[in-house]
């Protein structure tokens, strides 16, 4: 029997989130409330691909904003508070909820496309593994073995951190699963492989 990927997928309160993007939803701005909007378009387009994908079961996000949990609950998506500050806590968390097969992944990715992702699941092919982000420093997925801990690192160096901590690294050109977006810059990037409907959407603002 096949055997599907369940996902974990973090976001920040709102009003911390992606405070680099300031102004990338308003021209410059930096209009709380439009921020706030970009944040949730920015996950619910990440979201939205992965459940998506072949190969991927349940996906649940963890997060204790209110508002961000009303609206994903709103659109389906299964969300559960953290438990304890951290963002490798909150993976630890989400994956003691989920199935035997447990995979990390970052909620900032508007042009992920859910043929990468499926491809990135297939090629695992069931062992610990990771994709670093498009400078190669970072993770943006991290994929667990069946049966086995998750043992996410993520953080400032998290690519070298997975990489020594036995995960496989996987190679292979998925450019939308690559791109995580923490600047207008990346954001910029991101555009130039297709943004998520809601994300484009917003980010029109400062076009």
């Amino acid at each position: 029997m096949r055997s599907y990927l369940d996902l974990v997928v973090p976001v920040k309160r709102l009003d911390r989130a992606k405070s680099r993007l300031v102004g990338a939803a308003d021209g410059g701005i930096g209009d709380r409330a439009a921020h706030a909007d970009l944040v949730v378009a920015l996950a619910l387009d990440t979201i939205t691909a992965a459940a998506n994908a072949d190969g991927v079961g349940d996906v649940v996000v963890v997060t204790s904003d209110a508002m961000l949990t009303a609206v994903l609950r709103t659109e389906g998506i299964r969300c559960v508070p953290e438990a304890e500050p951290g963002l490798n806590e909150a993976y630890r968390h989400g994956a003691s909820l989920l199935g035997r097969h447990v995979g990390a992944l970052q909620a900032d990715l508007p042009a992920l496309r859910s043929a990468d992702l499926s491809a990135a699941v297939a090629t695992a092919d069931g062992r610990r593994a990771f994709v670093a982000d498009r400078q190669g420093t970072g993770t943006t997925l991290l994929i667990g073995a069946p049966g086995e801990p998750l043992d996410p690192r993520f953080g400032v160096g998290s690519a070298e951190a997975h990489r020594a901590s036995g995960a496989i690294e996987l190679t292979e050109d998925w450019p939308s699963l690559r791109c995580d977006v923490d600047t207008e810059a990346d954001l910029a990037i991101a555009a130039g492989l297709g943004l998520g409907p809601r994300t484009r959407q917003r980010f029109r603002l400062s076009a």
